[in-house]
């Protein structure tokens, strides 16, 4: 089977994981009310239909309008599912650190940083959605690793989460990166060959070596300092006190 706009073979997800359990303000996050993920748009038919059965009730999109159009939405845009396209990177080539062969933890750190404070009314919206969306929300990019990873970060900030925990399950994709960067393959290339950029030049091998809580770790560091409260970029562009309790009571319930 394939997806709408690119013949690839569907697949389950290999980085997607329920953020029930991580200790926040009040008690430990509950289950099914926010997934992470890499690339919803071309799971299987059967993982589509099973995350509907199982309280999903709205995706977050993050990627940028060309992986968009690469690949459209997979099984998912056919299920009674609300969708949010809420990008973080416009043009993922300009916005990318340095250049497809020099990726590193610490150049992913201040791309999030940049991402924070550059995109926060995105972020503001995809918080209201988590919050008042009445079931499991579920947000990706394509590994789910680095869009995805600031939506989490700045969620579990809202939550009361500590930086330790934020970098803790940031870092659980690390073991990940193999299996995402081969589910991946085919759509990386056909859109960096898009983009007019020599796939086999591209080089992450950087982001496959040491730890990567560097990348999260110097993000929330950056963040204190420049700002005081990690959330203030957010709160300047309109995140609430009741949006933030709302967060937090759907995060205590059962």
């Amino acid at each position: 089977m394939s997806t709408n706009t690119l013949d690839i073979e569907l697949s389950a997800p290999v980085n997607l994981r329920d953020l029930g359990g991580i200790p926040v303000a009040g008690g430990l996050l509950r289950e099914k009310m926010a997934i992470r993920t890499d690339d919803l748009a071309y799971v299987t038919d059967q993982v589509a239909t099973q995350l509907v059965a199982d309280g999903l009730d709205a995706i977050i999109d993050l990627r940028s309008p060309l992986e968009v159009t690469t690949t459209g939405r997979g099984p998912l845009g056919s299920l009674p599912v609300n969708y949010h396209h809420l990008p973080l990177l416009n043009d993922i080539a300009s916005q990318t650190p340095g250049n497809p062969g020099e990726l590193t933890h610490e150049a992913m750190g201040g791309m999030y940083l940049g991402m924070i404070e550059n995109c926060a009314p995105q972020l503001v919206t995809a918080l209201n959605i988590i919050a008042f969306t009445k079931g499991t929300t579920a947000f990706h990019c394509a590994a789910g690793r680095d869009r995805t990873g600031v939506l989490a970060a700045v969620l579990l900030l809202a939550l009361g989460a500590s930086d330790q925990d934020i970098i803790t399950d940031y870092a659980r994709t690390g073991n990940n990166m193999p299996a995402i960067m081969e589910r991946n393959r085919p759509v990386m290339g056909a859109m960096w060959k898009a983009l007019g950029i020599d796939v086999d030049q591209f080089n992450a091998d950087g982001l496959l070596q040491g730890g990567m809580e560097i990348s999260m770790r110097s993000t929330l560091t950056a963040l204190r300092e420049r700002h005081g409260d990690p959330l203030r970029p957010l709160l300047n562009a309109g995140l609430s006190a009741d949006t933030i309790a709302a967060l937090r009571g759907k995060a205590l319930s059962q």
